[in-house]
């Protein structure tokens, strides 16, 4: 693994795991609101935090099982209510 620096002394491992945070928050984040933008999003940045060598994989694998959980959630909402938001009202 290239521990080459980025800018302002970043290096590509310390990249990847703000991606790995971030995978986590948006996974999170997406099962009350917004999952259908931040499902894919936190899957993405899961897998490219994994592909990069993360020193937090714990978090980019919850980033990444959250963010299948927010398409499931998103998938069963449309087939329950036929919307894409959560309705509490009956």
């Amino acid at each position: 693994m290239s521990t080459a620096l980025l800018r302002k002394g970043r290096t590509r491992v310390d990249d990847a795991d703000d991606m790995a945070v971030a995978s986590f928050v948006m996974g999170l984040v997406g099962l009350l609101v917004f999952n259908i933008v931040l499902g894919p999003c936190a899957l993405v940045l899961g897998g490219l935090a994994l592909a990069r060598g993360t020193t937090r994989r714990g978090r980019a694998l919850l980033g990444t099982a959250l963010g299948a959980a927010d398409l499931i959630v998103l998938a069963v909402l449309v087939t329950a209510n036929g919307t894409v938001s959560w309705d509490f009202a009956g």
